[in-house]
């Protein structure tokens, strides 16, 4: 755990899926420990059990999360945002307000915190729960130098840090937290093929979801062309180029694009 981290208690107002897994990231990763987050969600007797396993400490309100808080993570559905936060507006603004929830950028967020209320918004996606994971932040923030390498010192050890302008949040986020569902679905595309040819389904999953990690680790590592590793593997009259071809004849490429097109609308 980093020395600007020791001292710090992490709220989640909302405690479903991807808080759980930035939960289980900082804890897995040293950041936090467990005792160091505090959580509140709509079914508390859930939320008891939900928090446990990490020592979450449960609370029964979102005002008693934000003022026991150095950083409130606002991890509610976007649709509540308002709701939840208009109760507790003066305990917000003694915190650094750190919004996950889609399409809540730094002016929206604005229009509704009370003045100075230091917040930054991101968009996490969900391999952050084994340090795996990708962060966008939009670079418009009012957050004082401390308080962002706080918020970095947070996010850094379980998640690669993306900043993209306002205008972009949208079109990073589809890329980074959509994706990881196309992603799983191209996974258990593959294994079912090796299952098909005789492979063990367990066998053929990691096979799949290795390959994958793998393949975006050496990208980010070198920065290389993705046309470049792809004719890399692609001998002349070989294999992989009788696949590559298959998958353009039946429009893979296309069909990935369509899906970031049908999300951003």
């Amino acid at each position: 755990m980093t020395q600007q981290l020791s001292d710090i208690t992490v709220g989640f107002i909302g405690y479903g899926a991807m808080a759980q897994a930035m939960a289980q990231g900082f804890v897995d990763a040293g950041v936090l420990e467990g005792s160091q987050m505090l959580a509140c969600a709509g079914h508390y007797d859930k939320l008891v059990d939900t928090a446990a396993p990490l020592g979450v400490r449960p609370m029964r309100s979102a005002t008693e999360v934000a003022a026991a808080s150095d950083i409130v993570i606002l991890a509610v559905k976007p649709n509540l945002i308002e709701q939840v936060v208009t109760p507790i507006l003066h305990e917000l603004a003694n915190s650094i307000v750190v919004c996950v929830a889609w399409g809540w950028t730094f002016d929206r967020l604005e229009s509704v915190l009370e003045n100075h209320t230091p917040h930054i918004s991101i968009i996490p996606n969900t391999p952050i729960a084994v340090g795996q994971g990708v962060s966008v932040i939009e670079d418009k923030h009012n957050l004082t130098d401390y308080q962002a390498g706080l918020v970095r010192a947070l996010l850094e050890p379980v998640s690669m840090l993306e900043t993209v302008d306002t205008a972009h949040m949208s079109q990073a986020g589809t890329i980074s937290s959509c994706a990881p569902a196309f992603t799983a679905m191209y996974i258990e595309a593959l294994a079912d093929a090796g299952v098909q040819y005789g492979l063990k389904r367990a066998s053929a999953y990691r096979l799949a979801a290795k390959m994958v990690e793998g393949t975006g680790a050496l990208q980010v590592s070198d920065g290389r062309l993705p046309a470049a590793m792809k004719d890399a593997v692609c001998s002349p009259g070989g294999a992989t180029i009788r696949g590559v071809v298959a998958l353009e004849q039946h429009g893979f490429r296309g069909d990935v694009i369509s899906a970031v097109q049908a999300v951003e609308g």
